[in-house]
């Protein structure tokens, strides 16, 4: 089984080289790694599309190796797909992780992990994406410095070996979240509703009338509402959260409805203000 590991918090991150050594305890596995140089958090779908891609191999000291790019996890696993690893290796399972924090509810949106993930799905791979709550229990992925990724690798190393017993809908991802300590189960469930509590904030008070001016904005932690079912929900009580995810955006209940407005009619305007 050829499988393509990367994450969002780049190379050396404990998470992504916790999980590595897992998946090597898999018969038969042919791992692959490629990840950011460093941090890429919350860069969402980005790709590097102006500038060339620098790429470095990596020795991990075991006898393997991995890449190291500075580009973003969608490039990541691009690049493994058009041929960096070795001539005619393509992956057959993509899995991003393991994050140093939760990506729960609305938060998978921001988030390189899952996107890396979406990315395995657009070449029509299956794809997992996991995170890891802090040890401090927090329900956000701001704050955590300490995390065990022990649970979180094992389980995710099951679910690879066994992925074909897994009854996973094509082009859907798996979206994992481990709680802290020892999880009291596995609930599958949707993703739940954050509560975001931004605020902008300057940066430069003492300096009002300069004229860049600089702001915090992120940064307040985050809400969440609690709804059963979803997989904030199950994360706080304890429970690893598995949440099938697709690609399909369309609000198909919402096209019948649509299709019923007289659109046409709007091209009129448009038209004679071209004449």
């Amino acid at each position: 089984m050829r499988v393509l590991l990367t994450n969002d918090d780049g190379i050396d991150a404990e998470g992504l080289q916790r999980l590595r050594r897992e998946l090597l305890t898999i018969d038969g596995i042919d791992l692959a790694v490629v990840a950011p140089d460093g941090n890429r958090s919350a860069v969402g779908r980005g790709i590097t599309v102006r500038r060339a891609l620098a790429v470095e191999r990596i020795d991990f000291g075991d006898g393997t190796y991995g890449f190291a790019t500075d580009g973003t996890p969608v490039d990541c696993v691009r690049l493994a797909w058009h041929g960096l690893i070795a001539d005619g290796w393509l992956p057959e399972v993509v899995v991003s992780g393991i994050n140093h924090g939760g990506n729960l509810g609305d938060d998978v949106t921001y988030s390189g992990t899952v996107a890396a993930a979406m990315e395995g799905l657009l070449l029509g791979l299956p794809a997992i994406a996991v995170s890891q709550q802090s040890e401090k229990g927090e329900m956000d992925f701001l704050h955590g410095t300490h995390f065990v990724f022990d649970h979180a690798a094992k389980f995710v190393t099951r679910v690879v070996e066994e992925l074909e017993a897994v009854p996973l809908p094509p082009s859907t991802l798996l979206n994992i979240n481990v709680p802290a300590g020892e999880p009291h189960g596995v609930e599958v469930a949707r993703l739940g509703k954050r509560v975001y509590k931004d605020k902008l904030a300057p940066a430069d008070e003492d300096d009002p009338a300069h004229a860049r001016r600089t702001y915090y904005l992120y940064g307040a932690e985050p809400g969440y509402e609690d709804e059963p079912g979803t997989d904030l929900v199950a994360v706080a009580a304890g429970r690893i959260a598995v949440t099938p995810v697709h690609l399909d955006l369309t609000h198909h209940d919402g096209i019948g409805p649509l299709s019923t407005a007289d659109l046409d009619r709007l091209l009129a305007p448009a038209a004679q203000e071209v004449e």
